[in-house]
Formats: structure tokens, sequence, C-alpha cells
């Protein structure tokens, strides 16, 4: 089975919530005319930067079911007793409009860098690492800078991820992590035999980052802002994940194939490290 996925790069307007909207709803339909199936928006969007905190929910479900594509996109969820603290989350929506479910960031331990940059305090989330079928393939989320930590994608394709969409915040190029960012994102493609695909809101002087990559390659790549397409080949990743690796020439792949199959926990269990 294929299906077309659109990572939505977009430019963000510092404190205009209801522009924001606006535009994300502009990308959506831009994003049906790609022929996606599932669009997913940068972290946090539509509302970075905002001091309106709730949820935009209705109006990008009406897009999610008159386009009937599943939507990911960013909000912040406030704790119930904690005070003035918040979940960083992503949110899917099913091609009915409706709530698929949700992803709460758990890397790193809170406060990072929220306060001074999006005006909330962050609070990492317990262990949840859901996975979502979609009818066309299932899907993990996972939030920026989560990238370094390479068991949280594991974690997702254990779990059956066939792709992991990885919404970034921003200035990623501009801290010189553009090149390291680019690999690790290619990295957890390969290692997990999955799909990844990133991008990150621009806010008017930097290069975007996005890109959708997978176990043999990067399929799309872009630092404008927009809609970044591409077709994914789910029967190439159940191929890879069930195939054995082999010695015949020509090579049938570009990543070697049956890796998730090598893991040996007892090994790990027994090396010392409190994983």
């Amino acid at each position: 089975m294929k299906v077309e996925v659109a990572m939505i790069q977009p430019v963000v307007f510092k404190g205009d919530f209801e522009r924001n909207l606006d535009m994300a709803c502009t990308y959506l339909d831009e994003a049906a005319t790609t022929g996606a199936k599932i669009a997913c928006f940068a972290e946090g969007y539509p509302g970075p930067s905002s001091s309106v905190l709730d949820s935009p929910r209705e109006r990008l479900m009406s897009k999610a079911k008159q386009h009937g594509m599943y939507v990911i996109y960013g909000a912040v969820e406030k704790i119930e007793g904690k005070g003035d603290m918040y979940y960083l989350v992503e949110e899917m929506l099913g091609p009915d409009g409706s709530v698929v479910g949700k992803y709460r960031r758990t890397t790193p331990k809170g406060p990072y860098l929220y306060p001074g940059w999006w005006g909330f305090t962050y609070k990492e989330a317990g262990p949840n690492f859901p996975v979502f079928d979609t009818g066309f393939g299932k899907v993990g989320i996972l939030v920026c800078s989560e990238v370094y930590v390479p068991e949280l994608s594991r974690v997702l394709a254990l779990n059956g991820a066939e792709i992991v969409f990885l919404p970034a915040g921003g200035l990623i190029d501009e801290l010189g992590l553009l090149e390291g960012w680019q690999t690790l994102i290619r990295a957890r493609a390969i290692e997990n035999l999955m799909y990844t695909a990133t991008c990150q809101n621009l806010y008017g002087l930097e290069s975007g980052v996005g890109i959708i990559a997978g176990p043999e390659g990067i399929l799309a790549k872009s630092v404008e802002p927009g809609v970044i397409a591409a077709t994914l080949d789910l029967d190439r990743i159940h191929w890879l994940r069930e195939e054995e690796e082999t010695v015949d020439l020509p090579k049938r792949y570009r990543a070697i194939p049956g890796t998730l199959r090598w893991r040996r926990p007892e090994l790990y269990r027994g090396a010392g490290v409190d994983w």
C-alpha cells in the first residue's frame, strides 16, 4: 500500500493566533491538492508564540473532515493539580473530523526551553507511546529534539509504527544543528526500517528543515515554507522488516533488511547499565 503524506512548514505570525489558524486551514487545502492522506504541522502550530493556549481543534476538525485526511497539530494541555504547568501535545484528528488520540511529549524533563520562548511552563509526560492505525499505515509521533533519544523511535517501531512524525519547533539551522539534525532524522529511519518526517516553524529569517526520509533515502526535502509531500510505500517497509540480509548482486535494497530482529535484550540487561 502507498500513501501520500504532507509535512507543513508554516510561516508563523508571532502572537497572532487567529492569523496562524487561518493559514493552517489554507495549508491543509494545499496539502489536499497533493493527495495527502496524512498531514502534520510543525511543533505547537498553529499556536506557538501566542498567549492563546486554547486548542484550535474545531476548525481543524472541519478541514480534516472536508479533505478526508488525518491531521496532526500541536497544542498545550494544562495539567490538573499542577498549577501553571502544561504538557506539550501533538493531537491527531481523523478523516471524519474526530479526535483519534494524542502524544504528550516525554523528553527531556522540564522546565526545558518553553517558559522563555513560548510562554508556558512545560512538564514532561510519563510513558505514553501510542501507535495509531490509520488504515494506510501505523503512525507514531515524537516531538522535535526527541529525535536525539533513539530509544523513543525504537519503542514506536517495536510497537508497529511504520511512519514516525517528528514536528519541530524552530531555529534548528540557526543553532548550527542542521547537518546533525538531518543525519538523525535519516538514522532513525534506517535503524528502525521506517519512514520519518519533520518540519519546523518559520519566523521570517531562518531556513526550514523539512525532510521526509525512508530507510533507503530521502524522499522530499525543503528549506522553504509550505507543504512538503511524498509518497510512502508501506509494502516496501514490510518487505525490509521481513527479509534477511543477503550477499547476492545486484543488491535488492539500500538499507540492510531484517535488522529489528537483531535485537538481543539479554545482552542489554547484562551490560551493567540501568536501562
